[in-house]
Order: C-alpha cells, then structure tokens, then sequence
C-alpha cells in the first residue's frame, strides 16, 4: 500500500546488501608500515628488496565490513595456498600453480579477488607443477598428474593438453615466438615442439652427467640472446644451450659453499643475462654473471618477513613492476620483480625488487653486490 513502512527484515536485507556490494569495491587497506628489508646489507649498495608475500586469499581480497561480519557472522576460513610450486605474473594476476589444489591459485591483485582455475573435461588439472605465461596472455601448465601440458587462453579458457600420455612427464615449460622448450623429467631430456600445434620438432639431451646430459632436469629459462638454460638437479648445475640445443657451457658444481649447488631449481634470467638460481637445500636464490662468478645471493630460511622454506620455481618480471611499487622504500627505484616460490612454510610467493636506491653512488660495472658507502640505514618504515 502507497506509504506503508517497509518491514524491518526488508529494511535489513537491504542494508546487507549494500553492505556487501560496499565491500566488494572498496578499496583495500594499505599494508602496514615494516621494516624494509635489502638485499646485500650495509655497507654495500643495496640492490633488492623484499616487498610482499602471497599465500592465501587474505592476501589479495578486500576485507569485509563489520556490519557484514555481524550480520552474517564470522568470516569463512580464507582459501589458501597448500603446495606450490611454479608462478607467473600477467596483466594484474599472479598464478600459482598449486600441486595439491589442484589448479592455478588466481590473485587478482588489480581486482582484489581470489579464485581457483581447475579446469575442466579434457583440461581439468591433477597435479600442476609449473606455469609459463606467454606475451598473449596463453598460459602452458605442466600436469605432472596427467603427463601433459594444458593450454589455457587469454581469458583461462581451456584452449589444448599437448603430449600423449606416458611419453614424457614435463615438469616446465619455456616459450619463445615459434616454439615451447619442455622439461621433461622422465627422461631425462628437452623436448621441443612448435607452440601453434604441440607437433615434436627435436630434443637434445639424454640420461647422463657429461656435459649436454641430464639427471633429473627440473626448470627452465630462455636467456636474452635466445639461449636456452636448463637446471640439472640431480647434476647440481645449470646448463645452457643454443637454441638449436648445442651445449654452450655449464654453470656450477655441488657444494655447500656460495656460488655452488646442494639442490637448484628455479631459474630465470634478467634482460643483462644476469643468472638467477634458486636452491631448494640452501633455501636462498644466488645470483650470477654471464661468466658465472656470484654475484649476490638473497632470501633466507625461517619463518620471517623474507623466510623461505623449500623454495623452487623463480620468475622475473618487468610489466608487472608497477604493481610493487607502492610497497617498495620511497628513495628504491624498481626495475623488476622476482618471485620465489617455497612449497612449505607461512610464505608461500614471495615478490622481491630489483632497482636501486635513490643517493647512492653505484660503481660503473653495476654488479649487485659492489661495495660503496650507504648514504642511510637500510630499514626505514615503507608502505
């Protein structure tokens, strides 16, 4: 009837609802301020940053209103990370590829949203190990569940799963214009196959400790100048090759002291072709010249800021440094970003920065960790 009072359930329906579409939109609340952490110490100049941690949907989702709290009640247990092991970056998103979800973990961090791709049908994931995002937005995930390599599209739709079943057990996977570089693990080899239609073109390597043989090969990285490099995990090294698959040279031995490997995994490479591994035993990332001298190593075991626990996939990224830059000290200029995957522990992605700091003079060669006078302390508050 004209003038009749809405009832008090319609009243506080309503209100839910605006509540909720309120915090849905609402902005996200900036991260407290903490200590910057920099990468080497004082006194030399300092040339990465550690600037944020993802690992579960917290991270990345704007937090409800308390109205919304009290109307509906506690918040529901935040989706979160459980076994990680690759990650990529790509137009605002940071994909994770989660082996005991299975699927791609999706935060949307332009959007604040977290969400799940597990595929379906022919593309439904059983245990994803890695993910390479191509310039076009199409993502190749390797399913060390069902031996394959899946495609997804720039919109996450299930585009192709390259490979048979049981011919090859790819672990990660390497893009180029015309061609994908695949690990393949089991046997122990790089399989090549033309990107448009997964057909096999050629692979090099074999079972073996020579140089140009594997034992156990785990990531992969294409260099700069097209090169090709491969960690040899169970070789304790990374080897690099034409694009063609001619063994260049080898970088590295097993060891327990700075610049050799317990147990290398990750690697990625910067547009100066400086050499970035991680090492899952050492629980750091070690960073090397052309020449392969060492050059830096960062991140550390524990539970901390920066603590990693079993790291293993690494990735470097240029169009997504924008995106970081808020978190990052006000005077450390960002060149890129370099996650760092760990399979256990509170961190699960950790984004480091690669830049330097604004008053320091850095010497000509630009190697990271040169020796120079601090112009401040390293552990001012950022945002």
């Amino acid at each position: 009837m004209m003038g009749e009072r809405p009832s008090i359930r319609s009243l506080a329906c309503a209100l839910l609802s605006a509540a909720l579409c309120g915090c849905a939109s609402a902005p996200r609340e900036a991260p407290p301020l903490r200590e910057a952490v920099f990468y080497p110490p004082p006194p030399d100049a300092p040339r990465i940053q550690h600037l944020a941690t993802f690992a579960s949907e917290q991270d990345v989702a704007a937090p409800a209103s308390e109205f919304a709290r009290f109307v509906v009640g506690e918040e529901r247990d935040r989706q979160a990370l459980r076994q990680p092991y690759g990650a990529a970056l790509y137009d605002g998103k940071l994909y994770v590829a989660d082996s005991k979800a299975p699927g791609l973990a999706v935060f949307d961090i332009k959007g604040q949203r977290f969400t799940v791709l597990s595929g379906a049908g022919r593309g439904r994931m059983k245990r994803p190990i890695n993910v390479s995002i191509d310039r076009d937005g199409t993502k190749y995930v390797t399913d060390t569940g069902r031996d394959l390599i899946l495609v997804f599209d720039r919109d996450d739709q299930f585009v192709n799963a390259l490979g048979e079943d049981g011919r090859m057990r790819p672990v990660d996977v390497a893009v180029t214009d015309e061609r994908l570089y695949v690990v393949d693990i089991r046997n122990h080899r790089v399989e090549v196959l033309d990107k448009r239609s997964g057909r096999p073109l050629f692979h090099f390597g074999r079972p073996g400790s020579a140089p140009g043989e594997f034992f156990h090969p785990t990531n992969i990285a294409i260099g700069p100048d097209g090169d090709v490099y491969v960690v040899d995990t169970s070789n304790f090294r990374v080897q690099r090759f034409s694009a063609d698959g001619s063994f260049v040279r080898g970088y590295g031995e097993a060891g327990v002291t700075p610049g050799r490997f317990a147990r290398p995994k990750g690697v990625a490479l910067d547009r100066a072709g400086r050499l970035y591994v991680v090492d899952a035993a050492f629980q750091n990332v070690q960073l090397f010249d052309d020449a392969g001298r060492l050059l830096l190593n960062f991140g550390e075991p524990g539970q901390g800021l920066d603590g990693l626990n079993l790291p293993t996939a690494l990735r470097i990224d240029y169009e997504s440094a924008s995106l970081f830059r808020q978190r990052a000290a006000p005077d450390f200029e960002i060149e890129y970003v370099i996650l760092v995957v760990s399979q256990f522990g509170p961190n699960k992605v950790d984004v480091f920065g690669f830049g330097r700091r604004r008053g320091i003079v850095y010497l000509p060669d630009d190697r990271p960790a040169a020796r120079v006078a601090a112009s401040g302390p390293s552990s001012q508050p950022v945002q």
